[in-house]
């Protein structure tokens, strides 16, 4: 089921990259646009970890560049019952997290340093199995590559926006405004419809690895609050990745298109867990030793 929603989702945006094209150029523009967007699906199934990282800008780690995480991502995808993924640290401000890789063989987890220096040790573990519990779910190649092609059609559009203004534009036929406009628009929607639900299911399959869902929650809230206040420059088209909206601390259009769910939902649905396997709030913060905040 899921290679058939990354087959559906791939060919949808790659219509978007004719239509744009089509927009832009005619009939050339829309043989040039389906060209470019067969060489980025190509690219992004292959290199797609590596684009990401890039992104945001992060680098891979190995045990003894960052030990404890290390420990705590190998003991958590042990319980997961996952390869040992690559692990990653950008060196953004802001405390975030996210996986990529195209499936668990090749996944990359990849947190902040401003996440390392804000949680304590039970939060973090929360973080990095919500991560594995997207690589569990196998969701990173349909994110990444969402991610890729989103940022594909955007780029489309934007070339026919400048080559519409251009003198002399007016003996060609112009880009109709209204698709060039709507393509990233659609894109964006279609990144919005996957990343809800997967978020929800990565939170539970994370609660589940590391059997603190109150730890998780506690995480989140801190996340979402940080993240209000310390912008992250990466792509929108991205964004979706990271645990917590990276892009809030912008407001405008970078939050009304957010393709995360809200995080009080997200926090109430983890309270529920704890709740279904008799984790009261007192209880975990006593047993788990989690700091008040």
């Amino acid at each position: 089921m899921d290679h058939v929603k990354l087959f559906v989702l791939m060919g949808g945006l790659t219509a978007l990259c004719g239509l744009v094209g089509q927009a832009v150029g005619g009939a050339e523009g829309m043989g040039v646009a389906l060209l470019f967007a067969a060489v980025g699906n190509f690219v992004a199934y292959f290199n797609s970890a590596r684009m990401v990282l890039r992104a945001y800008g992060a680098q891979v780690v190995g045990p003894e560049a960052a030990p404890e995480l290390f420990a705590t991502v190998d003991r958590l995808r042990q319980r997961a019952g996952l390869p040992m993924p690559r692990v990653a640290v950008a060196p953004q401000a802001q405390p975030n997290a996210f996986a990529t890789g195209r499936n668990p063989a090749n996944a990359v987890v990849c947190v902040t340093r401003g996440l390392l220096e804000l949680v304590d040790r039970d939060e973090l573990e929360g973080v990095l199995s919500h991560e594995l519990g997207h690589v569990k779910n196998r969701d990173m190649l349909l994110q990444t590559v969402s991610a890729t092609l989103a940022g594909a059609v955007s780029n489309i559009a934007q070339v026919g926006a400048l080559a519409g203004a251009r003198p002399g534009r007016e003996t060609r036929t112009p880009a109709n405004p209204l698709i060039v406009l709507l393509g990233p628009l659609a894109a964006m929607i279609l990144q919005f419809a996957i990343s809800r639900q997967r978020e929800f299911k990565a939170d539970a399959a994370g609660a589940e690895i590391s059997g603190k869902p109150l730890a998780l929650a506690s995480a989140l809230e801190k996340l979402e609050r940080a993240a209000r206040r310390i912008p992250m420059r990466v792509p929108m088209a991205v964004a979706p990745l990271a645990q917590v909206n990276p892009l809030a601390a912008f407001g405008g259009a970078a939050k009304l298109f957010s393709t995360h769910p809200p995080t009080a939902e997200r926090v109430a649905r983890l309270r529920a867990i704890a709740a279904a396997i008799g984790q009261a709030p007192g209880r975990v913060a006593q047993d788990l030793g989690m700091r008040s905040t």
